[in-house]
């Protein structure tokens, strides 16, 4: 028989029970999905670095205190959530006031609303509609939205978490990711509306 693969779980209780060596393999898990986490969140590779490091040296000096009640990866996701948005806080990058953000959202719902063709597609995973020259321009527009509305929009759409564990990462409600998540679809929309057909489908 192969050799059972322990769960998170299990290798955090042993390497606090002093299996120390078993941190490597745990890190191991994650690197690359903090490291992406971090490059959405902060927008340069240099500083995506730093927030994986940080984000693991958190998480050690913590470890003893992680009692299990939501998933390791959930646990994980949020440190590094908050590592990346102090980041973002402490460099006072420019981005969108909230203000600014949701006046660009409002004038999408009112254009729609006044029978304006735009493409329908708030409601789907922006990122399964675009092209390599569209993800570009997202990416830059996601780098100008406000701090919680790209935390929402990346945790959901690009690293595939669910709406549940989104609101218990970000210490959200079910309610509050789903409404700002469907506000950072509008905006994006707008934003990449040139790459669309009126039907929604990518160019």
């Amino acid at each position: 028989m192969g050799k059972t693969v322990p769960t998170d779980n299990q290798l955090v209780e042993r390497i606090n029970a002093g299996e120390t060596g078993l941190l490597e393999e745990l890190i191991s898990r994650y690197e690359d999905r903090v490291y992406n986490l971090a490059y959405r969140m902060v927008g340069s590779r240099e500083d995506a670095e730093d927030v994986l490091q940080d984000t693991f040296i958190n998480v050690i000096r913590a470890l003893d205190r992680f009692q299990g009640r939501s998933s390791f990866s959930t646990w994980l996701y949020r440190v590094a959530a908050n590592t990346a948005l102090t980041r973002l806080r402490k460099q006072g990058r420019k981005v969108k006031s909230e203000d600014e953000f949701l006046d660009n959202v409002y004038a999408v719902q009112q254009a729609a609303r006044s029978g304006e063709r735009l493409s329908d597609w708030s409601n789907s995973p922006v990122r399964e509609l675009l092209n390599d020259e569209a993800m570009q321009t997202m990416n830059q527009a996601i780098e100008e939205m406000p701090e919680i509305y790209r935390a929402v929009f990346v945790l959901r759409d690009i690293e595939e978490l669910s709406t549940a564990e989104v609101a218990d990462v970000l210490g959200l409600s079910v309610a509050a990711v789903k409404s700002r998540l469907h506000r950072a679809r509008v905006y994006l929309r707008n934003e990449l509306s040139g790459y669309f057909s009126e039907e929604g489908v990518g160019q």
